[in-house]
């Protein structure tokens, strides 16, 4: 490991954490949106769960080329929740979390003179903000539409499997 980049190292881990943390927790979520038949949601968490871990191979190229040792532990374990208006809340959070953090991560980079790890850290803002105004996008539609927004997602399936049959 280089000494120097001890510090970044430590935050590109806990980043990982982090992010493998958020692609569990949206994989549980697009499993019972799928279930439950709302595919929109259940598209939404798939693709935002697989940029997730697009996010820690990015982390972990970094590490590696710092000569550290990418430690692939979650940072926390998968609430199970099943009210996809909580599972919207619950997302848009985890998501302003990340934000936050990322910026933090990226000035203590700045100032440990790490300019490439401070840049990767701005690029996963910028992801992070995206995701977050999904999550808000589709919290509004709830309430502007309702139960109707999940009602209609349900019964979308229903006519492209056939009225029920399998896909």
């Amino acid at each position: 490991m280089r000494k120097k980049f001890t510090k970044s190292i430590e935050l590109l881990n806990k980043s990982v954490a982090d992010e493998i943390a958020a692609l569990h927790q949206y994989m549980y979520f697009h499993f019972h949106c799928d279930d439950q038949g709302y595919d929109l949601l259940a598209g939404l968490f798939r693709r935002i769960a697989i940029e997730e871990m697009m996010h820690v191979e990015k982390l972990a190229e970094r590490i590696l080329f710092l000569d550290g040792d990418v430690i692939m532990k979650a940072e926390s374990d998968v609430i199970p929740e099943k009210d996809v208006k909580k599972m919207l809340d619950m997302a848009r959070e985890m998501e302003d979390h990340a934000s936050e953090m990322y910026n933090t991560f990226a000035n203590e980079c700045s100032k440990a003179s790490d300019s490439v790890t401070k840049t990767l850290f701005e690029s996963l803002v910028v992801d992070e903000e995206r995701h977050y105004d999904n999550f808000d996008d589709e919290l509004e539609n709830m309430d502007r539409f309702g139960e109707n927004y999940l009602t209609l997602q349900a019964i979308e399936r229903a006519k492209t499997r056939g009225g029920g049959q399998p896909a």
